[in-house]
């Protein structure tokens, strides 16, 4: 398989993952897929040449450890 190949399947991975986190109704799960998503687009990004899209998942990336360390900080208020 090609390189560039691979990393075609690797940005439909990406994809695949991000939608998949929309789709979840616990915001802790939501953050961890989205994570896995925009990690791979990082490494997609990089590995095509796209700074920008490195750059911008790079970001989310970000935003997203920042609140999952919250989300996991904070006590969890009991089930109503």
């Amino acid at each position: 398989m090609e390189a560039a190949t691979i990393w075609e399947w690797v940005g439909y991975l990406a994809s695949v993952v991000v939608a998949i986190s929309l789709m979840m109704s616990n915001i802790k799960k939501l953050r961890w897929w989205n994570l896995i998503g925009a990690a791979l687009f990082v490494a997609y990004g990089l590995a095509i040449g796209a700074i920008p899209v490195a750059l911008v998942n790079f970001f989310i990336v970000l935003i997203d450890i920042y609140y999952l360390v919250k989300l996991y900080r904070e006590p969890e208020s009991p089930p109503t």
